[in-house]
């Protein structure tokens, strides 16, 4: 799995992308039979590659019992007022045939109402045009390009990726613990060594599993990337070579083409956004808020499964410890996000139950270096101060069989001398 995820990842992007550009190629097509009694429609629905329609030759009582025989998925009635417009089918019309029946109908009727009024469409149209918007930053070597969008995207990203490993990764070392504990190998082995070195060995192991599977999905990730980018664009260029090729051919003798053979602007863009991101200072941060985070958390794993005799009884312990992470995690994707520089999302990346899913959302957006410094900081102290508590659970917790642990049980447990 470690060599097949970044590929199973890489082609479910690629099959994404390929459905939702080919998607009026492979999708299915609709017939539309439409009684229009308005007449501000006749002649001027324009069919598609998914949808086609067909102007009734009957009035609206006798399509709407014929319409399925003859051959049409759906009927379209257009009162002459314009109310209560209808879409009739043996089967439900889909949220985004209706949406785009609904769109062709605005416009046709939008048009014929600003042309009644005397406004020239064109011009309107001209007047409606959107205008764009380059987000720059001020730095010390100047302005640069803030690359917001991409910034966005690979804060989420690399948030939701800890977010999840967090609980994957934590999750297995309680899972050990517990499987150790009923299996009573766990009474062998604390014969040898110490309860704190092995909860340690524990946390160790499975957090430099979880890491080399990451520096391996990531090199893997970046080299697939390039690889089938690097193919895409190739077949990009050469359909637009030979619809160039066709259109000089198509061409009068001596017409320029040198305009059709610039390179797409929109594909440039996002280049240009991901070369402005600082890569290998946003890996190394992952890394480092990935393996502490992982450390944190796996030691309170530790603590609940050594407190317990199944995983069935560790569920009164999982809320208030995985709590912090998903409020983390909802609050980023609603507030912190379009907001990385505010009071909040500072508080959030400072302390340590939630600053590996608020620190990456604001790394990509550019943080100051005290704020990074003392993050980590607090990212090892709080570390350091959560595995010493785990291990006074830890210590007591794995010989204890038989009784269910309660919070005030566990206060003892911490309270209890060497």
């Amino acid at each position: 799995m470690t060599f097949l995820v970044p590929a199973l990842f890489i082609g479910m992007m690629a099959l994404v992308a390929f459905l939702v550009t080919k998607q009026n190629d492979i999708g299915d097509k609709h017939k539309i039979e439409v009684v229009d009694e308005s007449g501000h429609f006749i002649n001027k629905l324009k069919s598609t590659a998914v949808i086609e329609y067909v102007t009734a030759k009957s009035n609206y009582t006798t399509a709407k019992t014929t319409f399925i025989k003859d051959g049409y998925d759906y009927l379209l009635y257009i009162p002459a007022s314009l109310d209560g417009i209808q879409i009739l089918g043996e089967k439900k019309a889909g949220p985004l045939t209706s949406g785009k029946i609904e769109d062709e109908l605005s416009n046709i009727i939008r048009s014929q109402r600003l042309a009644e009024a005397g406004i020239d469409t064109s011009v309107l149209s001209r007047a409606q045009k959107p205008i764009s918007i380059t987000a720059m930053q001020i730095t010390e070597n100047g302005v640069k390009d803030a690359h917001s969008y991409v910034a966005m995207g690979i804060g989420f990203l690399s948030a939701f990726l800890i977010y999840i490993c967090l609980f994957i990764y934590g999750t297995q070392v309680m899972r050990g613990v517990i499987e150790e504990k009923v299996s009573r190998i766990i009474e062998v082995v604390i014969s040898s060594v110490k309860p704190f070195q092995l909860m340690l060995g524990k946390i160790i192991g499975v957090g430099l599993v979880g890491l080399t599977q990451f520096v391996l999905w990531i090199v893997i990730s970046v080299a697939l990337s390039m690889t089938v980018g690097t193919a895409l664009l190739k077949d990009q260029m050469s359909a637009k070579t030979e619809q160039v090729a066709q259109m000089q051919r198509a061409a009068a003798p001596g017409t320029s083409m040198a305009a059709t053979t610039q390179t797409d602007p929109d594909a440039n863009s996002v280049m240009h956004d991901i070369a402005g991101i600082p890569v290998v200072y946003t890996v190394c941060c992952f890394l480092f808020y990935f393996l502490f985070g992982y450390f944190l958390y796996s030691a309170i794993f530790a603590a609940v499964g050594s407190a317990v005799d199944n995983e069935t009884e560790t569920q009164q312990f999982m809320m208030p410890i995985t709590l912090p992470l998903i409020f983390t995690f909802i609050i980023a994707q609603n507030f912190m996000i379009n907001n990385p520089d505010s009071s909040l999302s500072v508080w959030l990346s400072m302390i340590p139950f939630t600053s590996p899913i608020a620190m990456m959302i604001r790394i990509p957006f550019g943080v100051p270096a005290w704020q990074l410094g003392l993050s980590m900081l607090f990212m090892v102290i709080g570390f350091l101060f959560t595995t010493w508590l785990a291990s006074r659970i830890y210590r007591v917790g794995i010989l204890m069989y038989g009784k269910k642990a309660s919070y005030r049980e566990l206060a003892k447990w911490i309270m209890y001398k060497e």
